[in-house]
C-alpha cells in the first residue's frame, strides 16, 4: 500500500511505470519495441541464509513476471552482492542451474564482494501483444493456473511451494507459455502476496473487486487452504477473461475457474456453505487503475 505514494514522485509521461494500461504490471513494455522488461529482487535475508535457493528463485520469479505479460524470455541480467567469493559462488550456482533448466541465457550483470548479501535480476522478453494486469472487468471469470507438483521447500513450510526444481525444461517452458497461448484479458503471476493478495492487485488494476470461490481453487493435497492462499506457489498464474474463454494450454499445471471480478474493490472469499468473508479490504498497491 506504500507503493502508490512512493512512486508518485517518478517523472510523469506516456512511458511512466509501463505506460497507460500497464501501470503496476509484472513487466514493462519497452516503448518503440516488442521488448518487455521485468526486475525482481530477492529478500536479502534469504540470499544470506539460503544462497542456492535464492539464486534459483531469482530466475523463477522474473521469468514468471515475463510469462504473465505473455512474453517469451530472451535473457537475464543479475546484480549480485556477497560478503565473499564463496558465498557469491553458491548464489551463482543456484542461478545458473535455474537458467539452464529454463533454457534462458544469463547475458551479464554486476558482482560486488565484501558487502552484505543482496541479489536482483532483470529479465528481458519479447511479445507483440503484451497482456495487461489491468484488463479485467466486472463479470469476467477468474482462473488460477498452478503447478501442484512438488512440495514445501525445506525451511519454508507454509510459505514457499517448490514445484519447479523437479520439472524438465520442456515442462517449465510450456507453463511459461500458457498466458501467451491463451491471450486472456488480464494476467498476473502469483507473487509473495499469495493468491488472495495477487488477485487483489489484478482487480485493483482493472478498477474492480473480486470474489474467490474457495472450494474451486486448485491446490496440492499437502497444503492447507490457508497456507495455499497466502504462500508463494512456485508457478501460479491468475487470469481474467470472459466466462466462455478456454483454459490455457499449461502442460503439467492445473487450470480452473475459481472466481469472478465484481464491482467495488478488494477480495472476498466465498466458502462452500455460501458465506462470503472479506480477505482484502481495499487497495493493495495504491497505484489505482492501470
Amino acid at each position: 500500500s506504500a507503493l502508490g505514494p512512493l512512486l508518485a514522485a517518478l517523472p510523469s509521461g506516456p512511458a511512466r511505470l509501463g505506460g497507460p494500461g500497464f501501470v503496476g504490471d509484472d513487466g514493462a513494455p519497452v516503448p518503440g519495441s516488442d521488448l518487455v522488461a521485468a526486475c525482481d529482487a530477492i529478500v536479502p535475508s534469504m540470499v544470506e541464509r539460503d544462497p542456492e535457493w535464492a539464486g534459483w528463485c531469482s530466475v523463477l520469479v522474473n521469468l514468471n513476471d515475463l510469462a504473465a505479460m505473455g512474453a517469451a524470455p530472451a535473457g537475464l541480467l543479475d546484480a549480485l552482492a556477497a560478503p565473499d567469493a564463496a558465498h557469491a559462488a553458491r548464489v551463482i550456482g543456484g542461478l545458473s542451474r535455474a537458467a539452464r533448466a529454463y533454457g534462458v541465457p544469463v547475458l551479464g550483470g554486476h558482482t560486488q564482494l565484501g558487502v552484505p548479501a543482496a541479489l536482483s535480476v532483470t529479465a528481458l522478453g519479447r511479445t507483440a501483444r503484451p497482456v495487461p494486469g489491468g484488463g479485467g472487468r466486472p463479470g469476467y471469470a477468474v482462473r488460477l493456473t498452478a503447478d501442484l507438483g512438488g512440495g514445501w521447500r525445506p525451511g519454508y513450510r507454509g510459505r514457499q511451494w517448490d514445484s519447479t526444481t523437479g520439472r524438465r525444461t520442456d515442462e517449465l517452458r510450456e507453463m511459461l507459455g500458457a498466458v501467451a497461448a491463451a491471450g486472456p484479458a488480464a494476467a498476473k503471476d502469483v507473487s509473495m502476496a499469495g493468491i488472495a493478495g495477487t488477485l487483489g492487485m489484478l482487480a485493483e488494476a482493472g478498477g474492480c473487486g473480486a470474489v474467490l470461490d474457495v472450494a474451486a481453487v486448485p491446490r496440492p493435497a499437502a497444503a492447507s487452504m490457508g497456507d495455499w492462499l497466502t504462500c508463494f506457489p512456485g508457478f501460479g498464474m491468475l487470469t481474467a477473461d470472459r466466462p466462455d474463454a478456454p483454459a490455457p494450454p499449461a502442460g503439467p499445471a492445473v487450470s480452473r475457474v475459481c472466481g469472478e471480478l465484481t464491482t467495488g474493490r478488494g477480495v472476498s472469499l466465498r466458502w462452500p456453505d455460501g458465506q462470503v468473508t472479506e480477505a482484502v479490504g481495499g487497495p493493495v498497491t495504491g497505484l489505482g487503475t492501470a
